[in-house]
């Protein structure tokens, strides 16, 4: 029986390497596969900022992977956490009655969908700032160039 409140918090930790892909799906999942590449990116794009610089374009588009990944699955969290009972032991414990109590909400459950969404928002916002503010620095910089 798959257990949902153990699923929004692996979800949230482990998400970005595909381990609640592997929880809910099995080792045979391609997604849960593919999850840590954006990761193993954005995690070098934060290497590249610490070795050359903010000035590194490389790493500008490297880093936002990393965020947008871990923002994602923390989305997951907060869907897997709010799913109702029946749909979750449908989805997830077809072998179980609807009512199953793996499939119930519990306070840590809720507190797995409150941090997901606390620091799933951060974690959002502060990719798309850094995104934007590096990409309109880089357009002023080469509009600075052109007008000299």
């Amino acid at each position: 029986m798959k257990n949902k409140t153990l699923a929004t918090w692996l979800t949230f930790w482990g998400g970005p390497l595909g381990l609640h892909r592997f929880y809910l799906k099995g080792l045979g999942d391609m997604l849960g596969w593919l999850l840590p590449v954006p990761t193993a990116l954005g995690m070098y794009g934060i290497q590249r900022v610490q070795a050359f610089g903010l000035d590194d374009q490389l790493s500008w588009v490297l880093i936002p992977c990393l965020g947008f990944t871990i923002a994602g699955c923390a989305l997951t969290a907060i869907v897997y956490g709010l799913m109702p009972v029946e749909k979750w032991n449908a989805k997830f414990n077809p072998q179980g009655a609807a009512d199953e109590v793996a499939g119930q909400t519990n306070w840590l459950t809720v507190f797995g969908v409150a941090t997901s969404l606390l620091i799933g928002t951060a974690v959002l916002m502060s990719s798309l700032a850094f995104s934007f503010q590096m990409y309109f620095e880089y357009q002023i910089e080469q509009a600075r160039l052109i007008s000299q």
